[in-house]
C-alpha cells in the first residue's frame, strides 16, 4: 500500500508520522486490496480547543472511501477517522454480492 501524508502549512513530527502509519497499516486486516491512501492534516484558525482536521482517503479496486474528523489532536481525529472507514469498509463488503 503507498500512503501519502500531507500536513498543510506545518511541519508534522516523526512521533505523528510513526503513529498515523501504524494505525493505516492495521487497515489491510479489514480490506486486503488497498491500493494508497492519502492523510491530509490541517490546523484551522479557531477558539476551538477542537481545531486539527484529519482527513483520509483510502483507495481500493472499485471504490474509494474518505473521512474527516475534527479533534483536539490531531492522533484522536486519525482514530476517528479510521474508525469511520473500518464502518464504510464493513458496510460496502456486507452491500457486495459473494463473488464480485
Amino acid at each position: 500500500m503507498q500512503l501519502q501524508i500531507h500536513s498543510i502549512h506545518f511541519d508534522a513530527e516523526r512521533r505523528l508520522l510513526d503513529f498515523i502509519e501504524n494505525k493505516v497499516e492495521k487497515l489491510n486486516t479489514f480490506h486486503d486490496q488497498i491500493i494508497s491512501c492519502e492523510v491530509f492534516l490541517r490546523v484551522e484558525k479557531s477558539d476551538d480547543r477542537e481545531n486539527k482536521v484529519s482527513e483520509v482517503k483510502i483507495h481500493v479496486p472499485g471504490a474509494d472511501f474518505f473521512a474527516k474528523k475534527r479533534a483536539v489532536s490531531f492522533e484522536a481525529g486519525i482514530d476517528d477517522s479510521l474508525e469511520a472507514i473500518r464502518r464504510q469498509i464493513r458496510k460496502q463488503k456486507k452491500l457486495r454480492p459473494v463473488g464480485v
